[in-house]
């Protein structure tokens, strides 16, 4: 009895000693399994959009590889038309054909392909078919898939040629309204395609419609892979590997499954095994259960000698504590080959000099911050021929003392030149600081280069077309400024002329910053810095804002707007600004493409009446619609649509893009419909929570204040902008203050009588210093008016990160480059009675 007692007692005292620490370890390993299944479904996805990426390029490159055939094809076809329209007798189209069939033979190789032709009811062919003159060709799937295509090159699934008994493809076009067909017949073998670059245990196989393997890389046997790649494509087919889906392979591995699907029908597929998708999961789940395991053991053994840790020990993590802290630089010094590693640096060193280079470009560095005096003395005593006299005299430590300036303050640092054994030859340890922050930092750095140089090629041919595109809508608008200022310089003497040239230098300058809008807009997007409010709005209100603009619009251009509003509550919680951005975009498109006495319809639903609401929007035209395969990636970045029209596609192709990510942020759903000739219809669907059902008392909006008399302290670095500025207040009769940069701007304000200066107009990006810290410095200024003056931010970055840098700032207001007037007048006016009531406060802020 008195045993068991002892045991219990003892198991109860443990208990005690680890119920913290079993605390901490029940939570990380709920922690960690949470981090495991978060990594898993990251690995997937970015296995998802990195398999169907390459798919898709894989695709793109096989197709690439039958353009060939296409370009003989159409060469051929558009030859024998012309002949055939021109009425050439059959012996002259007999030598075409004779000879087109060399050419094709020379072009492609003896035997790659069997050329034939079918005209006028006839088959014209060197080689013999299965039946002869009976031959019947008009059931041919290669002779019906060419007259149903009306012109356009196709090609046929695999099947066994009658005359090789070999698998084979056929390319086929028809001629002259299906008067003639030209054919090829391609061996499979003859085919050529370029090898894929994948992983050594992955799999790629292009293959026709029905799955048959057209070519393929793979590590699994050949004879079953026939129905094995039939099965893929039937669940393709049905939807089954839509979305992360998986398979088995044929030993049961599992893998992931991604492909594309070509325009002629064609499947490029290929499958990676989960053992390579998980690898980096299994890297990390194996060391963190060996870590669970270890730490449950440490955690017995520290819980059984809790009470024994003696005071020695102690005293020894707190030195080793200590010393860990004692150094902010580390360096390896090679004193033969006169180079230097950088372990740990300071974070002034690092901005100045990369991890590794010559050692004199480290001393330079350190001579940025230490007095010159001192300086020459630091770079003999650490200089590459000292360390050598140090080393050949078995000097274990050397070192000193001397001041260094960290920013504007100076400090005693002590620097020490360690020499031991146990280092390689030729090198010691000039000591600092510890490194192992910096190293993170750099593997995240160039962890996200990897990725972002991954994005940038698989983006490649997108952006080129984006910059081409770039290229020419920035020189068109910049053409008309340069060529309407040229024209107004040689005709200032008629003012109506002058007039028009400004309004087309206006119009151009608005079309241009409209383009750089949508980049900084998607730029803002791809780096996850668009934040939606929750504000309580009507819907009928913002609605009616977003189209006041369009009627007048509508009005000027000849086209008709129609409106439909079928809402049964309209206060609603929601971003106001972006739903307006969904619909000015659409409706912008809408009317771009729309011609004259066309019809532009917006249509507003309420789908349902529950407190968390759908409403459907549907915007539609009767404009030039859209192709079928531009439909296909009109939501992608950088692209539009380029066909030929009387309307040319002129923008960033940004705008779509935008659209659908707003529309994703908030939840929704867009949908679009078009026919080329007939228009196009877009269907946004938002859900939308209840606002309470009140009457909402209207804003009070200050009115826009006159600039006759005031002291405005204007602060920029442009010259140009700078006059342009100064120009435009003194018109409106403002009394403007100079200053160049950020610290001229402190001491100009400081140099004026309290409460002389209304207002400051503060650029951020400045030389000295920047606008925030110069909005700091003003606020700081031990004087009355310094916490209430009135400081606007004028920046041409409107990001809600940099506004709310203004605010922590000390700044009132920002607006955007370029100045509205009409803006700055209403922010000055609402600012200007808030100052009033600070110094009638007694200068606190509010």
């Amino acid at each position: 009895m008195k045993s068991d007692k002892r045991g219990k007692h003892w198991f109860r005292n443990l208990l005690r000693y680890m119920r913290f620490p079993l605390c901490a370890f029940v939570v990380l390993g709920m922690l960690s399994a949470v981090g495991i299944l978060i990594m898993r479904a990251t690995l997937l996805q970015n296995a998802y959009e990195t398999g169907t990426a390459l798919a898709r390029s894989c695709a793109a490159e096989e197709r690439g590889n039958l353009n060939v055939y296409q370009t003989l094809l159409a060469f051929g076809g558009a030859a024998l038309e012309s002949r055939l329209d021109a009425e050439e007798d059959s012996g002259a189209v007999m030598d075409f054909l004779e000879m087109y069939f060399v050419r094709v033979e020379t072009v492609l190789g003896a035997g790659v392909v069997s050329p034939h032709v079918v005209l006028d009811g006839k088959l014209l062919t060197d080689e013999p078919r299965e039946g002869g003159a009976a031959f019947d060709y008009a059931a041919a799937p290669w002779y019906q898939q060419a007259l149903e295509a009306k012109g356009d090159v196709v090609f046929t699934s695999v099947y066994i040629d009658a005359i090789h008994g070999q698998p084979v493809v056929t390319a086929a076009q028809s001629v002259a309204a299906g008067r003639a067909v030209i054919a090829f017949d391609i061996l499979l073998e003859s085919l050529r395609f370029e090898t894929v670059d994948i992983n050594p245990n992955s799999s790629f196989f292009l293959c026709d419609g029905d799955g048959t393997i057209i070519y393929q890389e793979t590590l699994a046997p050949r004879e079953q892979l026939p129905g094995y790649l039939g099965g893929i494509v039937e669940k393709i087919r049905s939807g089954e590997l839509e979305d992360r889906a998986a398979i088995r392979s044929l030993n049961g591995e599992r893998r992931g499954v991604y492909y594309a699907q070509m325009d002629n029908g064609w499947y490029a597929i290929i499958t990676v095994p989960y053992s390579e998708i998980f690898y980096g999961l299994q890297v990390v789940i194996w060391p963190l259960v060996m870590m669970f395991i270890i730490s449950f053991v440490a955690m017995v053994g520290l819980a059984l000698r809790e009470r024994r840790l003696t005071e020695k020990a102690r005293r020894v993590d707190e030195t080793s504590h200590a010393l860990g802290n004692a150094y902010f630089g580390l360096y390896r010094i090679d004193y033969e080959r006169e180079t230097y590693e950088m372990i740990k640096g300071s974070e002034y060193i690092r901005k100045r000099i990369g991890t590794l280079g010559p050692y004199e470009k480290l001393l330079h560095a350190a001579g940025d911050v230490i007095d010159p005096e001192t300086y020459r003395e630091f770079s003999e005593s650490f200089s590459c021929a000292n360390i050598r006299k140090l080393v050949h005299q078995q000097v274990k430590n050397f070192g000193g003392e001397f001041p260094l300036w960290f920013g504007n303050e100076q400090r005693w640092v002590s620097a020490q030149l360690l020499f031991d054994e146990a280092l390689p030859p030729g090198e010691v340890v000039l000591c600092f600081r510890e490194v192992e922050e910096e190293k993170q930092r750099q593997k995240r750095e160039r962890r996200l280069l990897e990725e972002s140089l991954q994005m940038a090629r698989q983006n490649e041919d997108a952006k080129q077309a984006f910059f081409r595109n770039m290229s020419h809508d920035m020189r068109t608008p910049l053409n008309a400024v340069l060529g309407s200022c040229e024209l107004a310089r040689q005709h200032l003497e008629e003012p109506e002329r002058v007039a028009g040239y400004l309004d087309k230098i206006d119009s151009s300058g608005q079309y241009l910053l409209g383009l750089i809008n949508d980049i900084l807009e998607m730029a803002r997007m791809e780096s996850g810095q668009v934040r939606l409010e929750q504000r309580q709005f009507d819907l009928k209100g913002c609605v009616e804002e977003c189209m006041s603009t369009f009627r007048i619009q509508a009005e000027k251009e000849g086209k008709n707007l129609v409106e439909h509003f079928h809402v049964r509550r309209t206060s609603l919680l929601g971003d106001t600004f972006r739903i307006q951005q969904v619909l000015n975009n659409l409706l912008s498109n809408a009317f771009k493409f729309t011609p004259e006495n066309g019809t532009i319809t917006l249509s507003i639903e309420q789908l349902d009446n529950e407190e968390y609401a759908k409403y459907k929007f549907v915007i539609a035209d009767t404009g030039i619609g859209m192709s079928a395969g531009f439909l296909d990636r009109i939501f992608e970045p950088y692209s539009r649509e380029m066909r030929f029209s009387e309307r040319q596609a002129a923008g960033t192709g940004l705008g779509m893009s935008i659209t659908k990510n707003l529309v994703s942020q908030m939840g929704g759903e867009i949908q679009v419909e078009s026919t080329p000739g007939e228009g196009s219809t877009f269907t946004v669907i938002l859900p939308l929570a209840a606002g309470p059902e009140r009457e909402e008392e209207p804003e009070k909006e200050e009115p826009p204040v006159s600039l006759e008399g005031l002291r405005l302290l204007l602060a920029e670095d442009n010259e140009i902008n700078m006059g342009i500025t100064t120009e435009i207040l003194s018109a409106c009769g403002a009394v403007v203050l100079q200053a160049w940069n950020g610290e001229e701007a402190v001491q100009r304000f400081r140099e004026t009588e309290p409460f002389s200066v209304d207002a400051v107009l503060m650029d951020m990006q400045m030389p000295v210093i920047d606008g925030c810290e110069a909005a700091r410095r003003i606020r700081s200024l031990d004087r009355p008016d310094a916490a209430v003056t009135p400081i606007i931010a004028v920046t041409a970055n409107a990001f809600s990160e940099d506004i709310a840098a203004t605010s922590a700032a000390g700044m009132d207001a920002h607006v955007s480059k370029p100045i509205d007037l009409g803006v700055l007048r209403k922010t000055l006016g609402r600012l200007l009675v808030r100052g009033a009531d600070r110094r009638n406060d007694g200068g606190q802020k509010a």
